[in-house]
């Protein structure tokens, strides 16, 4: 049986995007390197990452990298997927173009 995926795609005000089980928009650091995530720390804190079980398993274009602090991480397409802090409700889509460095995913 395949495992369920991580994330789904839902409308946005800026046309569809990955969200996460709670609908909210999930969103690429352009500082990430493949399967590898460039924040940490109060970076983190701001774009929580899509966190992984531990025993969680890619399949096709989804990918389960390890963080810096060993805790695991959803990637799509090599791009490890981030929600935004200030993004309130499911649909939101205050996170991107921050920094020119964040993206809708």
């Amino acid at each position: 049986a395949q495992a369920p995926m991580p994330a789904k795609v839902a409308d946005t005000a800026k046309g569809k995007a990955l969200v996460d089980a709670k609908g909210m928009t999930l969103y690429v650091f352009d500082r990430d390197t493949a399967g590898k995530s460039a924040c940490n720390g109060q970076c983190a804190q701001n774009w929580p990452p899509l966190t992984a079980a531990a025993g969680a398993k890619g399949s096709g274009d989804w990918t389960v990298i390890t963080r810096d602090d060993g805790s695991k991480q959803w990637a799509y397409k090599g791009k490890p997927l981030y929600t935004w802090a200030k993004d309130t409700k499911a649909g939101d889509v205050t996170g991107d173009g921050i920094n020119n460095v964040w993206h809708i995913a």
